[in-house]
């Protein structure tokens, strides 16, 4: 019995009565310094650190989809309102894409802020389109941009051809009065046979229409209604008081412009708000996605770590064994 009992002692001190005993103790060491268990907090570390910013970033999201849900209710109203406004100017004055005039002003209409999807690329494309469709060596087309958005786009490459450009228009809440000196400063600033008014027009949350709104200057008009077609109704009404019919052309026509200005700035506005509406709530889905897949990357990762801690401890329980 006594010889077992010392055989078992011997066996558990055998580690330590090796032939470079300070050697053993010193590597001993060094595995505990080095070991790759370090890297594995880091690792955890680093994936927690990612799945707190990313429920950083969707609380933002929510919290902007909610404010834009906010502002859609606020503003839908306003712009189905003003649709009125410029619908008696279409059926009276009618609406001609396809004049074929020399001077040609496209007015784009887009948001001084991002974060809406591809609500301002749409705008910028058509307008592009336009401009190329109504330029050549015997027209003219020029911009005018509403919107840091479109601003920022079209001066890469069409700076000479901006020829007025407003923004923050949208900062305080719009009213007609306002809209109405805009336009006018537009009129005196520019001139044109034709001004193209490019802009979004709201359907739901989810779906918006690219619009072109086209406004005649007085002598297109005239010339138009002498043309015939619809515009050669406009003989048939009487015309009351001191005025010519020169006279109401440029009346009608800038008061049209404005109403159309006016309704094209709501419609994009309501439009801009189900547009970042519908994005804030795809980017808050992905981030819910990559919280699920970063929380399944982290916990096998912590598993990985807690099995190589066990087989180390009963690795190293082993060979004290013998």
């Amino acid at each position: 019995m006594a010889m077992a009992a010392l055989r078992r002692e011997g066996r558990r001190f055998a580690p330590l009565m090796s032939h470079n005993p300070i050697n053993a103790v010193r590597s001993s060491l060094i595995s505990e310094e080095l070991a790759p268990q370090g890297a594995r907090s880091i690792s955890t570390q680093v994936v927690r650190n990612r799945m707190k910013s990313v429920k950083n970033i969707q609380k933002i999201t929510k919290a902007m989809k909610m404010v834009a849900a906010s502002k859609l209710r606020a503003i839908q109203t306003r712009a189905e309102n003003s649709r009125g406004l410029w619908q008696p100017f279409s059926a009276l004055l009618g609406d001609t894409p396809s004049v074929d005039v020399k001077k040609n002003v496209i007015v784009t209409v887009s948001s001084d802020k991002g974060l809406c999807g591809g609500i301002n690329s749409t705008s910028v494309k058509i307008s592009r389109a336009l401009h190329k469709l109504n330029a050549g060596p015997e027209k003219e087309a020029k911009y005018v941009v509403v919107g840091e958005k479109a601003k920022a786009q079209l001066i890469r490459d069409s700076r000479k051809d901006i020829e007025l450009s407003i923004t923050e228009l949208q900062k305080n809440p719009l009213n007609y009065t306002q809209v109405a000196v805009l336009a006018d400063d537009i009129l005196k600033n520019v001139e044109y046979d034709a001004l193209r008014i490019v802009f979004n027009k709201f359907h739901s949350v989810v779906q918006y229409y690219p619009t072109i709104a086209t406004v005649l200057s007085p002598e297109v008009v005239e010339r138009e209604a002498e043309s015939g077609g619809k515009l050669g109704e406009l003989d048939s009404y009487e015309i009351e008081g001191g005025e010519t019919k020169a006279e109401v052309l440029q009346n009608l026509t800038e008061f049209q412009f404005g109403c159309v200005l006016y309704n094209a700035i709501l419609e994009n506005a309501t439009s801009e708000q189900g547009a970042r509406m519908s994005a804030m709530d795809s980017s808050s889905r992905n981030a819910g996605d990559m919280l699920d897949r970063l929380t399944l990357t982290y916990n096998r990762t912590r598993q990985a770590s807690i099995t190589t801690e066990l087989i180390e401890i009963i690795s190293g329980a082993s060979a004290l064994e013998g």
